[in-house]
C-alpha cells in the first residue's frame, strides 16, 4: 500500500486548503482510472500540478480487503498534497476508508459525479447528486470521526437539469463541513456537450467554500480563460494532462525532457508496460505524425519503446 512507509510516516502531510488560502488558483490533476496513480503524480508535480487526486477507489473493497489497499494505493513522501477519491454510498464505510487512509494522505474526495453505467447501478458515482442528504450524512460523519482538523473532506459532483437542486446539494454539503466542491459543469446524461461554465459560476457565487471547475480543459489559456468564466479558486484537468503533463507550466505541447522524465519515473516506479505505452500514446500524440504512431502505438516491449525513444527522439 505505501510506498515507503518508514518515510511516508516521517514525511509532512500538508493541509490542502492551504492552496486555497494562497488566493492563486490551485492547479489540479483529476482524479484518472488507471492514468492517475502515483508514477503520473510524480511527473506533473515536477511541471507546476499543485494538488493530485488518486484513480476512484471503492471504499467498500478498500477498508474489507488488505489486497485491494495494496493494489489500489501507493504513495511516497514526495507525493503531497495527495486527495484519495472513493466510491462509497454508506457514510460509516467512507469513515472507516478515512480512518486508514488518513495517516498517508491529505484528504478524501467523494465521488458524486461518474456517469458509468455499473457505478451508478451500485449507487454510486453520479447517482448521488440526487442524493443529499445521503452526501451530507457521510460528509458530517467523516468530518466528526478524523481527529485531524487539516485532513480535506471534498465531494465531486455533475450538475442537474435543475441548477437549484445543484446549489441545494453544494449548500447541504457546505453545512456539512465540506472542505471544497468539485465541479464538472455537465448533467449525467451529457457526454461530448460543451461543459456549462455558467453554471459553474452559479454555484460558485451560492458559496463560501471554495469551488473547482472542471470539463474540457486542454491548455493553460483554457484553465485561464475557465477560471474568469467561472470566478472558481481551483482548475482540474483530465484528458488536457495526458495529453500534456507540462501543461500547467505553460507548454503547448509535451516538450521531449518531459517524455525523458516520465520514462525515468516510470521505470524507478517499475510502471506496467502497458501504463508506460499508453502515457507516451497520450503524451506524443500531438508531435507524431501518422505513421510515427502506427509504429510506435503497436511496439510490446519496454526495450522496443526505448529503442525507439532514442533512435527518432534523442530520449
Amino acid at each position: 500500500m505505501i510506498d515507503d512507509i518508514r518515510e511516508t510516516k516521517e514525511c509532512q502531510l500538508k493541509d490542502p486548503m492551504d492552496l486555497f488560502r494562497s488566493g492563486q488558483v490551485v492547479k489540479i490533476c483529476a482524479p484518472m482510472v488507471r492514468y492517475s496513480k502515483l508514477a503520473f503524480r510524480t511527473l506533473v508535480r515536477k511541471y507546476s500540478c499543485d494538488l493530485c487526486y488518486t484513480p476512484m477507489i471503492v471504499a467498500a473493497d478498500f477498508v474489507r480487503s488488505a489486497k485491494a489497499r495494496d493494489s489500489e494505493f501507493t504513495t511516497n513522501k514526495g507525493d503531497h498534497p495527495l486527495i484519495v477519491q472513493f466510491a462509497a454510498k454508506e457514510a460509516q464505510v467512507l469513515c472507516d476508508a478515512a480512518r486508514i487512509i488518513c495517516p498517508f494522505a491529505d484528504g478524501i474526495d467523494l465521488n458524486c459525479g461518474c456517469p458509468q453505467r455499473w457505478a451508478i447501478s451500485e449507487g454510486y458515482g453520479a447517482c448521488l447528486i440526487n442524493k443529499p442528504e445521503l452526501v451530507k450524512d457521510m460528509v458530517r460523519h467523516v468530518r466528526s470521526q478524523i481527529d485531524n482538523p487539516k485532513f480535506s473532506v471534498s465531494i465531486k459532483i455533475r450538475i442537474h437539469e435543475d441548477l437549484k437542486r445543484t446549489v441545494d446539494l453544494c449548500q447541504k454539503a457546505e453545512a456539512a463541513g465540506v472542505s471544497w466542491i468539485t465541479v464538472h459543469g455537465r448533467s449525467i446524461e451529457e457526454r461530448h456537450q460543451p461543459v456549462h461554465y455558467d453554471a459553474i459560476k452559479i454555484i460558485k457565487q451560492s458559496m463560501s467554500i471554495p469551488v473547482v471547475a472542471n470539463g474540457d480543459i486542454k491548455t493553460l489559456k483554457d484553465a485561464e480563460n475557465v477560471h474568469h468564466l467561472t470566478e472558481a479558486d481551483g482548475i482540474m484537468v483530465a484528458r488536457g494532462l495526458l495529453a500534456n503533463p507540462a501543461m500547467f507550466a505553460g507548454y503547448e505541447e509535451t516538450p521531449f525532457q518531459c517524455i525523458q522524465d516520465w520514462v525515468d519515473i516510470a521505470l524507478e516506479h517499475g510502471t506496467p508496460f502497458t501504463c508506460f505505452h499508453h502515457h507516451l500514446m497520450y503524451m506524443m500524440e500531438r508531435i507524431t505524425s501518422k505513421q510515427e504512431k502506427k509504429v510506435f502505438n503497436v511496439l510490446s516491449s519496454t526495450s522496443a519503446v526505448l529503442d525507439y525513444l532514442n533512435d527518432h527522439y534523442g530520449v
